[in-house]
């Protein structure tokens, strides 16, 4: 008996699901994606294989039975293009941005509740502007933002004032791990690196109290300065002193979650960072590509991570009305 293998996961577990105007559908029992089965399988359905189903294009080259040359001509017949989508309501917002090489990436804005895009933008670098015109665009398109999560660029907490503002605390971590490095020989350091370990488990008043306490404690090796050749002199544990001034900075932003007008706020910006690394696992399945195919590919990722959520929350909406 032929088997007929899914387009996008390459799966043999498929079969037949009715007909439409004459012709055999089927359904991959993998991937649940639904095609039909023609010797010439169409560009939108190699677009899929190649950016969700993973698949190089040699793999579907083997596949589909043709050369690698008319797989790849196939898919620069698929056009994508990225336009803001309109929004309404209200939430929390994750910015931040990536890159690939030194001289272009993207900034996203993404929705904490629903994971779905607000803004995306290619850019440069990630300079302060980049910033301001997301969330300009995000609000003239209708959303309000409640309160914004970032990861650590100082000049942005002056520049948001009027908004609340998450920190997030696993960055925070990282700051300090990097002062301190993985094994601090010197107590202070240790007891500051343990402190900071119990950072997303603790309540700000709790927090506060300890780092006070470890403050008051240590202050005599903070302020300790060592005599230069020179004859000048400078702070002896300087790598510790950052790591205090980096708590210094961001503590007031450490907490915002925890305000009763902040209900639902994350304390991390892990949905985004997660969004990312999806991004870039999928990417990473086809080296060598253009800059300009790379970006199409990117365009075409949030326009399905866009048309997945928009469709599991219409499935939501559905199976609440019932």
């Amino acid at each position: 008996m032929y088997i007929v293998k899914c387009p996008v996961c390459g799966s043999s577990h498929t079969m037949k699901n009715g007909k439409r105007k004459d012709v055999q559908l089927y359904v991959c029992r993998e991937c649940r994606y639904q095609f039909r089965h023609n010797k010439e399988v169409s560009s939108t359905e190699l677009w899929i294989a190649y950016q969700n189903g993973k698949q190089t294009v040699s793999e579907l080259a083997a596949t589909h039975g043709v050369s690698p040359s008319t797989v790849k001509r196939r898919l620069r017949d698929v056009k994508k293009t990225w336009v803001q989508p309109r929004l309404s309501g209200s939430g929390f917002v994750h910015l931040d941005g990536t890159y690939w090489g030194h001289n272009w990436g993207v900034m996203l804005g993404l929705d904490e509740e629903s994971g779905k895009p607000l803004y995306l933008e290619f850019i440069k670098s990630e300079t302060n502007q980049d910033y301001k015109d997301a969330v300009s665009s995000i609000e003239a398109r209708g959303y309000t933002i409640r309160g914004i999560i970032i990861d650590g660029k100082q000049s942005l907490f002056g520049m948001f004032s009027g908004y609340k503002i998450q920190m997030c605390q696993y960055h925070m971590q990282q700051i300090v791990k990097r002062y301190l490095t993985l094994h601090p020989k010197l107590l202070a350091a240790r007891e500051l690196k343990a402190l900071m370990s119990k950072l997303t488990k603790m309540g700000k008043a709790d927090f506060e109290a300890e780092y006070s306490g470890w403050k008051a404690t240590w202050k005599d090796t903070l302020n300790r300065r060592s005599q230069l050749k020179s004859g000048k002199t400078q702070y002896t544990h300087r790598r510790l002193r950052s790591a205090m001034h980096s708590i210094d900075f961001y503590l007031p932003y450490l907490f915002t979650y925890q305000l009763p007008e902040c209900k639902g706020m994350p304390n991390t910006n892990n949905k985004i960072e997660g969004t990312f690394t999806d991004l870039k696992k999928n990417l990473n399945n086809h080296s060598g590509m253009s800059q300009e195919n790379r970006k199409r590919f990117i365009i075409g990722f949030f326009l399905a991570l866009e048309s997945k959520l928009e469709r599991s929350g219409d499935i939501t909406e559905e199976a609440g009305s019932i």
